[in-house]
């Protein structure tokens, strides 16, 4: 029991790149969806009542502009995405573009406030 304990506080001390990689093992290696495991798990709750319909529980972030100092926000994009530079790049050239999706409102409110801080325009939804 003490061995979950002590897996469980790993998973949550995880940080973004970190999820990111586990997703791409899990993905890769076991054949595994996390993001289509938390849809169906998340799916019978949401249809349970009108209590869970009331308050929204997941966001994307949308990259509407860049700003002045794009070349800040083409790196930060990379950090909190676990994408490579490329690809980074081509989401803050292709703004409004979603940065990432179906993530909880703390986090939401995080990845928007440290993208604005490096001159991003950023929406939630």
């Amino acid at each position: 029991m003490a061995d979950l304990k002590d897996f469980a506080e790993q998973l949550v001390n995880l940080t973004v790149k970190e999820v990111n990689e586990l997703a791409k093992i899990l993905k890769d290696e076991y054949g595994i969806e996390p993001a289509a495991a938390a849809v169906a798990v998340a799916g019978p709750a949401a249809a349970g009542g009108d209590d869970a319909a009331e308050e929204k529980t997941e966001f994307d972030v949308i990259l509407k502009a860049a700003g002045a100092s794009k070349l800040a926000v083409v790196k930060l994009v990379k950090e909190l995405t676990g994408l490579g530079l490329k690809e980074s790049k081509e989401i803050v050239d292709s703004a409004p573009a979603p940065i990432k999706e179906g993530v909880s409102k703390d986090e939401a409110e995080g990845l928007k406030a440290s993208l604005e801080e490096a001159g991003a325009e950023v929406e939630l939804k």
